[in-house]
């Protein structure tokens, strides 16, 4: 098993209801590091933590927060942090190949009937007549990287439409943001958090939904390193578990309507938008929800497409395998 230290994970990655899970073999206040985004769609480890479930299940959590997932991959190839929740990329594919990470449950997916991601093209290029998806051809589209889970989005998109794009890697969310507001670039693909605020100011224009194109669509994932997954098996269980009944109150009050609303948006608010008084932040947070997957329950054929189309287009190896990748004995696997 490879150990990687910060600079040479960095290396890697440019270089490309109750829960039902098994009852685990309690941790035993085991300490451990857990990375987050300070997004709705990383509730379901912030209510485990609040609700004291992770205490439940014998760990001792302590949050690292991130700027985005890219970094979460290599503190997690590094041993910095223990479980974490992320969009597969080429980066992550690629660490998982050198035998540092392995993907263990599902997080965030598309799911029919519940908002999701949304395709959009910015005001500008709206009203210069880029009316409809297909009208893309040839413009640009933004991405964080070559690699991202943008760029699978895009991709996928243009593929169904029949149309070419440029891919135009802007390195950060608030970068497209504000690319978008400027017409610097055409369209692009985000969170409805982000999308119908932004949408309603008139900054852009929602064309399309992601589930259209890609049903079904497993857009985080739970991950740890290859070393927990294969020999920590009882603390890998117990952080299922914990972050499981996180996930199953979540969507009890966000999404199924059946627990207060109100005081999940309380919850939430001490992570999500922070440096907004609770009736600001309180939209965005519900315009932010999205299915979690019960009991990390994972998408295998999503998963699947993806590394296929990450195959396809060279950004990662060809020979790589889903068993790569994926340590499918944890929850239940779908789509195959």
């Amino acid at each position: 098993m490879i150990k990687l230290n910060r600079r040479g994970a960095l290396a890697l990655m440019g270089g490309t209801a109750a829960s039902t899970l098994a009852t685990p073999a309690l941790a035993m206040n085991k300490k451990i590091k857990v990375g987050a985004l300070r997004f709705t769609s990383h509730s379901g480890n912030f209510v485990a933590y609040e609700r004291g479930y992770f205490a439940d299940a014998g760990l001792d959590v302590e949050f690292e927060f991130f700027q985005a997932a890219q970094p979460m991959a290599v503190a997690i190839a590094s041993g910095d942090i223990d479980y974490a929740v992320t969009a597969i990329s080429g980066g992550l594919i690629s660490l998982a190949d050198k035998g540092a990470i392995k993907v263990i449950g599902g997080a965030l997916k598309e799911e029919e009937g519940i908002d999701g991601q949304s395709y959009l093209i910015s005001d500008a290029s709206y009203q210069a007549g880029t009316k409809t998806l297909k009208d893309l051809d040839g413009k640009k589209y933004a991405v964080t990287q070559a690699g991202s889970s943008f760029h699978y989005m895009g991709a996928k998109m243009a593929a169904a439409e029949g149309i070419s794009l440029s891919f135009t890697p802007l390195q950060k969310v608030g970068a497209i943001i504000g690319a978008m507001k400027s017409g610097q670039v055409d369209g692009w693909s985000i969170v409805p958090h982000i999308a119908k605020p932004l949408a309603a100011a008139g900054a852009w224009h929602v064309v399309g939904k992601v589930s259209d194109y890609i049903p079904d669509y497993q857009v985080t994932t739970v991950f740890t390193s290859a070393d927990n997954a294969a020999n920590e098996r009882g603390m890998t269980e117990s952080f299922l578990n914990g972050f499981s009944r996180g996930v199953d109150d979540y969507a009890a009050a966000m999404i199924d309507g059946t627990a207060d609303q109100d005081v999940m948006v309380d919850l939430i608010h001490k992570y999500v938008y922070t440096d907004r008084p609770r009736e600001k932040a309180a939209p965005s947070i519900i315009n932010g929800t999205m299915r979690l997957a019960q009991n990390a329950a994972l998408n295998i054929g999503s998963v699947q497409d993806q590394l296929s189309w990450f195959q396809s287009e060279g950004l990662v190896d060809a020979d790589i395998t889903l068993d790569t990748l994926v340590d499918s004995s944890y929850v239940e696997t779908t789509g195959a």
